[in-house]
């Protein structure tokens, strides 16, 4: 952090200390891992004298000041609840995930829009300075915004997806800026382009009556807000927070209003279980830590591909750490499986060569904060996105589980164990960290600077309100059209009237 950004936050806590703001906070999706990426960030607008009211499906386990939970969930199980034969990693199951969004939307709807703990809050005689939500996959929670009448930050803890950018006006651009449901890089082939193009529209054709429609069905009934009246609230958010990074996430153009804060959710590291701790500090030749995240069961790793990353594991010199929920028959004597990992503690220790994943955003995030090669096993929703953006960036190797055999397991372990790879990762890791301010202070100085100037309406691009067919050109270029064929036609008309005229008086000059 240099020192001009180092007094400008100065100044901006001496000028805020003074006045916590009221702040509803709105975390309805079933997934925990999206609600962890902007945990810190809510706990550090606690400690800085914020009030916090926090509608969720994990309340905390601890008490901490300035922060009140309304627990929208009823013991739900939302880890490890997706299996892998069911989530296969192929191009279909890409396409598929936009409906198994809806299904999670919808779920998320119903149970959390009845639940009696939040029909009470509804109850309550509540105002708030500020509203933070997480923009993924429903407006269903967006009543309360025209309820309680507040400006709103929006919060996307993943690549935001076509229907988001849409809401802010960023240029999309499909030659160069993939959907996050195709899996491709920001250099494609002219059919790439085309699916790409097809995909960003088909994006936003299954949110509009997919999630959009069924939400404001829930929002109506539920809240009784109508989110679509008089011009969708969506297009109302006056700030979205990403959790990306250039870095890593492949350079794009945002409007000013959108700011990336990758890596936000990355706090001070704690000490390492001492079972886990002695496994990797006694590996002389280092360690291969794998897991495949908090969705994906990942106890349902088809029989036959575990057995060869077995076998493969069985051949390498490192230790390996399988994050696995049960117990695991026949693994080598290398090979130890814990039910749960300190991930990012893991992924920084020095002994750590190597992380085998599925791509999830988070722990894409991890692997390249600590400068780690990643070799990724993408199976859904915007794992393969993030697989390629970071082979891309020289800090991992896709590799598909269709393909996993012995031999080629052991032949991608080498290439991403290699010095090269090794020095790409600290390379990518050195330029992810690099920037102006932290992740953490970039996100407290711009909902502060949202908060006090009442919503930063001048943040926003004319773009946001443009019909599409001004936003396209498509009124000038057809009048630019008009204008070039009727000046076409008139110069058509005046030489076939001229050369009408020539031939004529030649026929009566013979």
């Amino acid at each position: 952090m240099n020192y001009t950004g180092v007094l400008l936050f100065t100044l901006l806590l001496i000028s805020t200390s003074c006045h916590g703001l009221n702040i509803l906070v709105i975390l309805p999706h079933v997934g925990k891992s999206h609600q962890l990426v902007f945990e810190p960030l809510l706990k550090q607008l606690a400690l800085r004298g914020h009030n916090l009211t926090v509608i969720t499906r994990f309340p905390q386990k601890k008490t901490t000041a300035n922060w009140r939970d309304i627990n929208i969930g009823d013991n739900e199980v939302t880890t490890e609840i997706l299996e892998m034969g069911v989530i296969t990693g192929t191009r279909l199951g890409q396409i598929s995930g936009r409906f198994l969004l809806a299904e999670l939307a919808e779920q998320s709807c119903t149970s959390g829009l009845t639940n009696e703990r939040f029909r009470n809050f509804l109850k309550e005689d509540n105002q708030f300075d500020l509203i933070l939500v997480e923009l993924f996959n429903t407006n269903c929670f967006m009543g309360l915004v025209r309820l309680f009448g507040a400006p709103v930050i929006g919060l996307s803890s993943c690549n935001p997806p076509a229907w988001i950018q849409r809401w802010f006006a960023n240029p999309e651009n499909p030659s160069y800026i993939p959907s996050v449901f195709t899996g491709f890089s920001d250099s494609m082939t002219f059919l790439q382009r085309v699916e790409n193009t097809v995909s960003l529209g088909l994006d936003k054709f299954i949110y509009d009556y997919f999630m959009a429609g069924p939400g404001n069905r829930f929002s109506r009934k539920y809240l009784g807000v109508d989110t679509m009246k008089g011009n969708d609230v969506m297009y109302n958010v006056s700030l979205l927070l990403t959790n990306t990074h250039f870095s890593l996430n492949l350079p794009r153009p945002f409007v000013p209003n959108v700011v990336e804060v990758g890596g936000i959710h990355i706090e001070e590291p704690k000490e390492i279980p001492h079972e886990i701790a002695k496994f990797i500090n006694e590996s002389l030749d280092g360690v291969i830590y794998m897991s495949m995240g908090s969705t994906l069961k990942g106890s349902s790793f088809p029989v036959d591909k575990r057995n060869a990353f077995l076998k493969a594991f069985s051949r390498v010199q490192q230790r390996v750490i399988w994050k696995w929920e049960t117990d695991m028959e026949n693994k080598p004597r290398n090979v130890e499986t814990f039910r749960w990992t300190p991930q990012r503690e893991i992924l920084c220790h020095p002994n750590v060569k190597v992380f085998i994943s599925h791509g999830g955003l988070l722990g894409t995030i991890e692997a390249v904060y600590c400068g780690v090669p990643v070799l990724v096993i993408p199976q859904y929703g915007d794992q393969p996105l993030n697989a390629k953006a970071l082979e891309k960036v020289g800090g991992g190797l896709i590799f598909h589980l269709q393909d996993a055999t012995e031999e080629t397991i052991l032949e991608a372990l080498n290439e991403v164990l290699s010095p090269k790879f090794r020095m790409s990762a600290k390379d990518l890791s050195e330029r992810f960290k690099d920037r102006p301010l932290s992740p953490m202070d970039t996100a407290i100085y711009w909902i502060e600077y949202v908060a006090k100037y009442r919503g930063a309406p001048h943040m926003r691009t004319a773009a946001v309100s443009m019909p599409a067919y001004q936003y396209l050109l498509i009124d000038v270029i057809a009048f630019i059209a008009l204008i070039v064929i009727s000046f076409s036609y008139c110069m058509y008309k005046i030489a076939a009237l001229v050369f009408s005229k020539l031939r004529r008086n030649k026929i009566k000059t013979s």
